[in-house]
Formats: C-alpha cells, sequence, structure tokens
C-alpha cells in the first residue's frame, strides 16, 4: 500500500511552489514560503462553573482538529471575571504536516462555504510577520459537528502560521492555496503621509536654496557699496 498524502502537498511540490517562485521573483527554493502549522484556539467562559460544558467542547474541538486538544489555564488572577490562577479558559490544538494540510484543504472546500452571509475573510489580519489570524463565531459550521447535540454556540480563533518574511508572500501563498480571502488594497493613510513628508522635504530644501540664495545677495550689495 503507498503512503498517503495530502492534496495539497502536492500541488504545493508540482504546481504552487514554482508558482510562488516566479511571482515573488525568488531565485533560492527553499526560501519559498509555505505552511509551518495551524493553531485552533477556543474559549471557554463557564468551564470552571460547567463540567459538561467544557467536556462537549473538548469533544467538538477533537472533532473538528482530529486530535485531542490542550486544557489552557489562567497565568494571572481577574477579579472583575472571578478567575483565579490555575483556572480553565479555553483550548488549544496544533496542527502540523499531513493533519494540517488536511485540515486546511476541509476548511477551504467545505467549512467556509458553509459560513452564514460568507463573503471572504479580510486580509487585514496579518500580523506583519507572514502569519494571519481570523475568527469563527459558530462551530457548527464545521461539518464534524452534529447540530443536534450542540447545547452552546462557541466560536474559536485560527492562526496560519507561514514560513513568509512579510505579509504580501503570505498573502500570495494564502491566494494560491485557494484560501476565500479578500484582495489587498493598499492603504491611502500611508501613502498619503510618505507624499506629505515628502512634500515637506522638498519645501524645506526650496527653503534652504532661497536663503542661501538671500545671503549671497546681501553679501554681494554689501562689496559694492564697500
Amino acid at each position: 500500500m503507498e503512503k498517503y498524502t495530502p492534496r495539497l502537498i502536492e500541488n504545493y511540490n508540482t504546481t504552487i511552489k514554482e508558482s510562488l517562485q516566479k511571482s515573488l521573483s525568488i531565485k533560492n527554493t527553499m526560501r519559498t514560503p509555505r505552511l509551518q502549522k495551524i493553531v485552533l484556539n477556543m474559549g471557554l467562559g463557564d468551564a470552571k462553573d460547567n463540567k459538561t460544558s467544557m467536556k462537549q467542547a473538548i469533544e467538538e474541538l477533537a472533532l473538528i482538529s482530529g486530535q485531542k486538544p490542550v486544557l489552557t489555564k489562567s497565568k494571572k488572577a481577574i477579579s472583575n471575571f472571578k478567575i483565579r490562577i490555575g483556572d480553565p479558559v479555553g483550548l488549544r490544538v496544533t496542527l502540523r504536516r499531513k493533519s494540517m494540510y488536511e485540515f486546511f484543504d476541509r476548511f477551504i472546500s467545505i467549512t467556509s462555504p458553509r459560513i452564514r452571509d460568507f463573503r471572504g475573510f479580510s486580509s487585514k489580519g496579518f500580523d506583519g510577520n507572514g502569519n494571519y489570524n481570523f475568527g469563527i463565531s459558530e462551530q457548527i459550521v464545521f461539518p464534524e459537528i452534529d447540530y443536534d447535540k450542540v447545547n452552546n454556540l462557541r466560536g474559536m480563533n485560527i492562526t496560519i502560521v507561514t514560513s513568509a518574511e512579510n505579509d504580501l508572500e503570505a498573502y500570495e501563498l494564502l491566494s494560491v492555496f485557494g484560501f476565500p480571502i479578500k484582495k489587498r488594497t493598499n492603504n491611502k493613510k500611508e501613502t498619503e503621509v510618505n507624499i506629505s513628508s515628502r512634500d515637506s522635504g522638498n519645501n524645506k530644501s526650496n527653503d534652504n536654496e532661497s536663503n542661501d540664495n538671500d545671503d549671497s545677495k546681501e553679501i554681494n550689495d554689501q562689496e559694492e557699496e564697500k
């Protein structure tokens, strides 16, 4: 029996990797952006007081990710939320290698079309280091969850960690995979700041030149009077 290879891995090695090198003008093949891991985080507001709710949340996240989640505990005490140090506050799952690509493939082709009024994920979820963050408000969008057995709607945060050095490379990587993300737009504020700073610099240089010319004229006039 041949070893199973996820579809996205084959696509990356055969077509995606080469197209990324051309579009991003990367000469070194090893520098081509790739997926490193996908992290799923689910908050548990009522986990401390409701053991049944926490148990169901663990089962649901295990069904969604395909592996057992890790219970995260509070590192600080917050009196306003009645949280003490060591209280359970959430669940975390880290996917790598084949399980990561399988989850990513299922999410692109099956889960994202099931999101209500979905028009694509925002392109502002990049952190500046080539990683992308987005949220899911309801866990029932995943086909692994049985709607009749759900007692509470829970959201989650998903982080896609890549080897890209900047947001543009990460955006191109996700787009080539077919991830439903909106097109990036240029930041108008940044361009306005750059233009204004450039203009102010030009004005300063012009003022300096005019001052120099005035000084030279005064010197010439004084010499003529003498």
